[in-house]
């Protein structure tokens, strides 16, 4: 299942996983908390986090994609060494911002890139401890050629003395010369199988990580306080404490990630291809390969069908996190206020101490509590099981169909049945049963997207996505060799590019993000309370059409395949 060493999965899965959300939800939930009790700021708190997290998705739409592409050059580990080493900073700084505007927001912002860095270190990082490497055979590749791709550079073949020696049978990998014999069936069959049962790990160590925030990190400055320290102390180092967790966490994946499987050293040595010319000449031609490998992760959503799936699937995965941990406590809150069931906190019947947004309704902040924690515990328990179902069903696409399923009803079922008055059983019971569909249907988009994804980034294509195999099939050895400026643009195979489709997959779970936030929550003051909910039913909706799509195209492939065989052989 694993092809990296114990040591790399571990700081995978015990490390970026957890804590790439952890950092998250522990900056989320306290932001309130320094806005009012550090800077002071008493009106309009609920506009300036809404603000803050709104500027912070904004950043990681180009963030996201952008470290996919540094990825590809740097190398997976730098680029998560980086991001944790952000964090770091990112959260001292934020407790020492005087004013929203503009020291919080900036803090907020810095920490996005950190954020965005390590959230598409999770997806990229997967399919390179899963299997090896589909894309050009070191032996095979010379280094200038290497460089000039963007792709591995750490090799270990001669060098070839001139860039004028490479022919197209040297360039292309061997895996594209080989025919469409059904050969590679089973090696794309073990690759399926592995990256799903990896994704199921995924998923619920990722949901371990908000456990470990919720648990470990939000308490904190409530122990401190116990401890005797002052309220401002008390948040600051609570802050210092989980800043410094991210320290650690980057020197464990400094030495933990090395020498990654199909990992990329970085590239600043100059390559023969570069010879001669200027630094800003340089720049420009790895800025241009850079464009073109987001180019071709972005296109491979639409010829490659594992591809798009997983990008969908991404969209639905990340609203989806939004509609739990946001749209539910709101609609909780906001039917609780409007049935005269909370409690009057000027009455002096509420000794509950909590801050004020939660001690006007306590009763509404227990039950969104119970709700979303009945969500990520179905979630957190359905995980592995996902990763058991894609890895041994043989139509890919059923698991991820049946939690699109579970979404198309479970958001609206709790919307029209969710009661505040305990005393309508039947309904809170229903309201449950709806949230536990919603959990299924977020951890099922999750763990079936990584898995798809990293299947179609490693599966061995039958022919190169970019043309590049018709032209080998019609050129040889003794034909007119390829020149240096066509190696320079030749496209990498996906294989080559895991971090660039990382962060693609990054770029439609933001995308997703902000059309919920601000349509649904525009929607959720002006129309009705179910609005998000039904708009999260036809995200799943638009999912579960493109599952059948495609598994009915692909059976169609499967039953016409004899006959283009029997033909082509002809």
């Amino acid at each position: 299942m694993f092809t990296a060493t114990k040591l790399q999965v571990a700081t995978y899965l015990l490390g970026v996983c957890p804590f790439s959300i952890a950092f998250l939800v522990f900056l989320n939930a306290s932001v309130s908390f320094v806005i009012t009790d550090l800077i002071g700021k008493e009106d309009g708190v609920g506009d300036a986090v809404g603000t803050l997290g709104f500027a912070d998705e904004l950043v990681a739409l180009v963030a996201c994609p952008l470290w996919g592409l540094l990825s590809d050059r740097m190398g997976l580990r730098l680029v998560c060494v980086m991001g944790y080493l952000i964090i770091c900073l990112a959260l001292i700084l934020f407790v020492q911002a005087k004013n929203v505007y503009p020291e919080l927001l900036l803090a907020r912002l810095f920490f996005s890139l950190g954020g965005a860095a390590a959230s598409t270190m999770v997806t990229a990082i997967l399919p390179a401890v899963v299997a090896h490497s589909t894309g050009f055979p070191a032996e095979n590749r010379p280094a200038s050629v290497a460089q000039a791709i963007g792709g591995n550079c750490h090799i270990s073949s001669p060098s070839i003395e001139s860039e004028v020696t490479i022919t197209p049978a040297t360039f292309l990998p061997r895996s594209s010369h080989r025919k469409d014999n059904g050969d590679m069936t089973a090696a794309d069959s073990d690759i399926a199988g592995s990256t799903s049962r990896v994704a199921g790990f995924v998923g619920m160590f990722t949901g371990c990580g908000a456990l470990i925030a919720l648990a470990l990190f939000l308490p904190l400055p409530a122990k401190f306080q116990y401890a005797g320290v002052g309220e401002k102390a008390a948040l600051k180092d609570s802050f210092y404490i989980v800043a410094a967790v991210s320290f650690i966490l980057a020197i464990w994946c400094f030495f933990g990630l090395r020498r990654l499987q199909s990992d990329a050293e970085p590239c600043f040595s100059r390559s023969p291809l570069s010879q001669g010319k200027g630094a800003m000449s340089r720049f420009a031609d790895a800025f241009s390969q850079m464009s073109t490998n987001f180019q071709t992760a972005v296109m491979a959503g639409f010829k490659r069908s594992e591809i798009a799936i997983g990008y969908l699937g991404g969209f639905v995965a990340r609203a989806s996190s939004v509609g739990i941990s946001l749209f539910i406590p709101l609609l909780v809150n906001a039917t609780f206020l409007s049935s005269g069931l909370c409690v009057d906190p000027a009455s002096g019947d509420d000794p509950t101490g909590l801050p004020d947004i939660k001690r006007r309704c306590p009763r509404a902040y227990v039950v969104a509590a119970e709700l979303t924690g009945v969500t990520e515990l179905v979630a957190l328990l359905f995980a592995p099981v996902f990763g058991y179902w894609a890895a041994k069903v043989t139509r890919k696409e059923i698991p991820i169909l049946v939690a699109s399923m579970a979404g198309i009803i479970g958001y609206p079922l709790f919307a029209n049945k969710f009661d505040p008055d305990d005393r309508n059983t039947p309904q809170r019971v229903a309201a449950f049963v709806a949230v536990c569909l919603i959990g299924i249907s977020q951890i099922g988009a999750i763990v079936c997207s990584l898995g798809t994804l990293s299947q179609g980034v490693l599966r061995k294509e039958a022919d190169h996505p970019h043309g590049d195999r018709r032209a080998a099939d019609r050129l040889d050895e003794e034909e007119p060799l390829l020149t240096a400026a066509q190696v320079a643009i030749v496209e990498a195979p996906l294989s080559a590019l895991k971090g660039s489709v990382a962060g693609v997959y990054s770029l439609y779970g933001g995308a997703a993000i902000l059309i919920l936030t601000k349509i649904g929550g525009l929607l959720f003051d002006k129309v009705s309370l179910a609005a998000p909910f039904y708009i999260m039913a036809i995200f799943n909706a638009i999912l579960m059409l493109s599952c059948a799509i495609s598994s009915l195209w692909t059976s169609k492939a499967l039953a016409t395949r004899p006959e283009s065989g029997l033909s082509g052989g002809g």
